[in-house]
């Protein structure tokens, strides 16, 4: 069976995530995980560490920007394939 087909499991997965989310607070339990993301792009912008830290944040900043930016622009351009190839 492909992989996110099993509906039992798919039960099972909200079962547990509820099950998590009401016994811990959510920006907890993502708080690595978003630290881990942020931090790739200050490595992104200045992977020696000689920047000012206020001069390195302001620029991981823009480099996160840049790249949700990207992403934007990338679902934008499947969501317009994809209404073409629904037209004809």
């Amino acid at each position: 069976m492909a992989r996110g087909k099993d509906p039992i499991r798919a039960q099972a997965g909200k079962v547990g995530g509820h099950r998590l989310h009401a016994t811990h607070d959510s920006r907890e339990i993502a708080a690595r995980a978003r630290q881990g993301f942020l931090r790739r792009f200050e490595v992104e912008v200045d992977p020696d560490c000689i920047l000012p830290e206020a001069e390195r944040q302001r620029r991981a900043e823009q480099a996160k920007r840049a790249y949700m930016a990207a992403l934007a622009l990338k679902s934008a351009m499947a969501r317009r394939s994809g209404a073409k190839a629904i037209r004809g």
